[in-house]
């Protein structure tokens, strides 16, 4: 008997996992999209080609795909419970997601707005962190990040590390934040040679270094405020 005809087996050109990975999920069809869940076909027929048979049947709408039960579903050769429900919870998803508001990422156009954003994080810690806010051009948040955790009175930074967070979330502005458990927000002559370190990296890589906050409780310094940056 023939093996079953798996995404492994299919030629360079016909692997819909590798054209998402090379080209995004945009160039992929509804069925290739499917493919990659349900994973096989059976023989002499690829998860592509069982699954166009299905949207076919479904006048390639994916609304009356998802009104599919299990049942109708594994009436087709190849599908199992186990792709059926697989194929239903996708479509679940998708219907979830377009039902869902954009989630609203934060503002960070000053150190006061840093300050807020990152103190409830911070205010109650006895050892200093030291935390990474990768921006978009138009100042809101893409992600932050705990780069170090370390203890009373410094932590150490890999400026490397900040390079490569900022490059892979393709960032175009960046800030960085850390704390003072003593309560002073004077900066160290540690943080000042830390903050022209990142300053210099940034202006290499062609990224806006926005602004060094030190948080305190109640309080902050910001080296942008204090025209240092």
């Amino acid at each position: 008997m023939s093996e079953k005809l798996t995404i492994a087996n299919w030629s360079p050109d016909d692997q819909p996992r590798e054209k998402l990975r090379d080209k995004g999920t945009q160039a992929l069809s509804n069925a290739e999209l499917l493919a990659i869940l349900v994973g096989s076909g059976y023989p002499g027929v690829s998860a592509v080609e069982l699954m166009q048979q299905i949207l076919k049947d479904c006048n390639n709408n994916l609304n009356t795909l998802g009104k599919m039960t299990i049942r109708q579903l594994t009436e087709y050769k190849g599908v199992g419970e186990a792709k059926a429900i697989t194929i239903l919870a996708a479509c679940e998803l998708g219907k979830r997601r377009q039902a869902e508001k954009p989630e609203e990422r934060p503002g960070l156009t000053t150190a006061t707005k840093i300050y807020n954003h990152m103190h409830p994080l911070m205010q109650d810690l006895d050892v200093e962190e030291f935390w990474l806010l990768l921006l978009n051009q138009n100042h809101r948040l893409i992600k932050k990040l705990r780069i170090a955790h370390g203890g009373i009175s410094e932590v150490s930074v890999d400026i490397r590390i900040l390079m490569r967070e900022a490059v892979l979330a393709n960032a175009t502005i960046m800030a960085v934040c850390h704390n003072h458990p003593s309560g002073s927000i004077r900066p160290s002559a540690q943080d000042d040679a830390l903050t022209q370190s990142i300053q210099q990296a940034c202006q290499l890589m062609r990224i806006h270094f926005m602004d060094h906050v030190i948080v305190a409780d109640g309080l902050y310094y910001s080296y942008h405020e204090e025209g240092r940056v």
